[in-house]
């Protein structure tokens, strides 16, 4: 009966040992992914305050060209640059369509 009992203890320790090498792998394994994690969070966060700083520096650049065409469209704009070239703005000539 004493055999039985040392295999089992025996058993039982080597269960433990395996355990306790499982358990360690794994928590190190977790901490691995953890930080890995972290860091492509960290890259990636980095990535999208650059994108946002290229964004904001194009909306500027639009809103920019976009107050340039309203003021070459200009009514006043358009009549100097017809005058210089020789055109006229006849009034008379303009026809309004409206639905009916």
């Amino acid at each position: 009966m004493k055999k039985v009992k040392r295999d089992n203890t025996v058993k039982l320790a080597k269960f433990e040992r395996k355990f306790k090498t499982v358990g360690a792998v794994m928590l190190f394994s977790l901490w691995v992914i953890s930080f890995f994690g972290k860091i492509s969070l960290s890259s990636i966060n980095i990535e999208v305050e650059r994108l946002k700083k290229d964004v904001k520096s194009q909306q500027e650049t639009n809103q920019g060209l976009t107050m340039k065409i309203n003021e070459l469209a200009s009514l006043e704009n358009i009549n100097e640059v017809a005058n210089s070239t020789g055109l006229a703005y006849n009034n008379s000539n303009i026809r309004i369509v409206s639905e009916r």
